[in-house]
């Protein structure tokens, strides 16, 4: 029975010394240290600027609503007016830079110069003529068909 407990104690003395041994060996080292310290400061200072951020942003709707219910019939014309403005601005000017692209490219196409898409472009004309080209042929036929039953139809005329 003694000997039975001494190998109980020695297990879980080596049990003990085996997760100091792993704790050792799987510790951070001064960088890995360093580098969580960095990450703990840096979280906490954006969580006191969250904090600080929803503390204002409430203390000015709290004062600043009655001056916002007060100045609404100005506001709300002139904030639409802004509004259609940059809209109208921002739409110009993409239309604007849309045409100078294609311009360009369709410029660089027809010099030659085989802009990116090209391939795609001269892929769809080739099958755009050969369509137009089997068109062609199959109304022929379907014409002269046409013709020659309207000939077996009435021999005569």
């Amino acid at each position: 029975m003694a000997d039975q407990s001494q190998r109980q104690q020695y297990a879980r003395g080596s049990n003990t010394r085996s997760f100091v041994h792993k704790l050792q060996v799987q510790s951070p080292n001064s960088t890995q240290l360093i580098g969580f310290m960095t990450l703990v400061i840096s979280s906490g200072f954006l969580l006191l600027l969250t904090g600080l951020t929803l503390t204002v942003t409430v203390l000015g709707l709290i004062f600043f609503t009655p001056l916002i219910f007060i100045s609404s019939p100005i506001w709300v014309p002139v904030g639409t007016i802004i509004f259609i403005v940059i809209a109208g601005f921002l739409s110009f000017s993409g239309f604007g830079i849309g045409a100078v692209v294609v311009i360009s490219w369709l410029y660089k196409y027809f010099r030659g110069f085989h802009p990116a898409g090209s391939n795609r472009v001269d892929y769809a004309r080739s099958r755009i003529a050969d369509t137009a080209s089997h068109m062609k042929d199959y109304a022929r036929e379907y014409g002269e068909y046409w013709q020659r039953k309207a000939k077996d139809a009435s021999p005569g005329a």
